[in-house]
C-alpha cells in the first residue's frame, strides 16, 4: 500500500483540494502541508496510554497495512473543531451543542489512502457504521468528543436506557438530509455511539464482500437490494471480517433465510420480534413489497447454486 506521496497521488489530492466546497469548516493548506502538519502533529502510539484513547487501524499513513495505533483526546482536541447546535439526532432528546473533528478532517490525516478508503467505527458492542466516501462528503460526519462542553464522564446514557455509556466516542452530523432514496429505504444517519474504533479500510475491498453474485447480479432489482442491505443490514451483520458482528448472524445467515424461507425473511426484515422476542435489530415496517423483494432477490444470489 502507498505510503508516501507519489506524483500522482499528489496531483489527485490537489485536484481534490482545489475543487473543495469553501464553505465547508475545514481550512486546507497545501497537499505537502497537510501531510507533514498530520505526521507532526498526530502521535499515532503503539500503546494504550488511557480508556479515552481512540484506537484506529487498518490503512494508516506511514505504517504497514493492518497496523493499529492509538490517538490521546488531548491529540484529537489538538486538531480543528467544529461546533454545532443538533436537533436531530436520535441519540438526544433535545437540541444539544456538540464539538468535535469531522472525519473527513481525520481521513486525511491519519489514512493511509483517503481518497479510496472506507471509515468504518467500531463500537464496544460489535455495532458498525460505515462512512464510504460519498456519504463523507455529502454529510460531514463529525467525531464528537464534547456534549454540551462535557467530556464523556459528563455524557448521559445511551437513548436505549440500558444504562450503558454512549462514550467514549460518538458520530453525529450538524443537520441530516437524506442524499438518496432506493424503493421505501431512504438515506440513514449513521450515529453510533460507543465508538471505540475507527478503522480505515479500501471501500471497493469492504462491499465487493457483499456484492451480488451469478448471472443476474446486475439485475435493478438485485442492485437495490444491495444497495439497502450495504447500508442498513451490514451495520450488525457480518461476510467474514467484513460487517458489523452485534447481531451475531453472519451474512450468509440472512442469505439462508432470504432462499429457502422468504415469507420467514421478509417478517424478520419488517418486525425482528415478531420471529424472535428477544431481538434487539429495529424493525423496518416501511419496507413495501417491493423493498422486501428487492432485499430477497439481493441475498439470494448469495447462496450456492445448488441450495437455492
Amino acid at each position: 500500500m502507498l505510503r508516501r506521496m507519489s506524483g500522482p497521488l499528489l496531483a489527485s489530492l490537489c485536484l481534490l483540494l482545489s475543487s473543495a466546497d469553501t464553505s465547508h469548516p475545514i481550512a486546507y493548506s497545501s497537499p505537502q502541508t497537510k501531510f507533514d502538519d498530520a505526521i507532526a502533529k498526530l502521535n499515532l502510539r503503539e500503546v494504550r496510554t488511557s480508556p479515552l484513547d481512540l484506537e484506529v487501524s487498518g490503512d494508516l499513513v506511514g505504517l504497514p497495512s493492518g497496523s493499529a495505533r492509538y490517538i490521546t483526546r488531548a491529540d484529537l482536541l489538538s486538531l480543528p473543531q467544529v461546533s454545532y447546535t443538533v436537533s436531530d439526532d436520535a441519540n438526544f432528546t433535545t437540541q444539544t451543542e456538540i464539538s468535535g473533528v469531522l472525519l473527513e478532517e481525520l481521513s486525511l490525516r491519519v489514512s493511509g489512502n483517503p481518497q479510496a478508503d472506507v471509515v468504518v467505527a467500531i463500537c464496544e458492542d460489535k455495532y458498525q457504521a460505515n462512512y464510504p466516501r460519498a456519504y463523507l462528503a455529502a454529510h460531514h460526519p463529525i467525531l464528537v468528543l464534547t456534549i454540551g462542553g462535557k467530556s464523556p464522564e459528563g455524557w448521559s446514557k445511551d437513548p436505549l436506557s440500558h444504562g450503558l455509556d454512549m462514550g467514549p466516542y460518538l458520530i453525529s452530523h450538524a443537520k441530516f438530509t437524506p442524499s438518496f432514496q432506493v424503493l421505501a429505504h431512504s438515506d440513514e444517519p449513521q450515529i453510533p455511539w460507543g465508538v471505540i474504533r475507527l478503522e480505515f479500510r479500501d471501500e471497493q475491498k469492504v462491499f465487493d464482500a457483499i456484492a451480488p453474485r451469478g448471472a443476474h447480479a446486475a439485475d435493478a432489482s438485485i442492485q437495490a437490494g444491495y444497495r439497502i442491505a450495504q447500508q442498513n443490514c451490514f451495520r450488525c451483520h457480518n461476510m467474514d471480517a467484513q460487517g458489523g458482528q452485534k447481531a451475531g448472524r453472519p451474512w450468509l445467515v440472512l442469505a439462508t433465510w432470504a432462499a429457502a424461507s422468504p415469507e420467514y425473511f421478509a417478517a424478520y426484515v419488517r418486525n425482528p420480534k415478531s420471529r424472535n422476542p428477544r431481538a434487539e435489530m429495529p424493525g423496518n415496517p416501511n419496507y413495501d413489497d417491493a423493498t422486501v423483494q428487492a432485499l430477497t432477490a439481493y441475498f439470494r444470489t448469495l447462496v450456492p447454486q445448488e441450495k437455492k
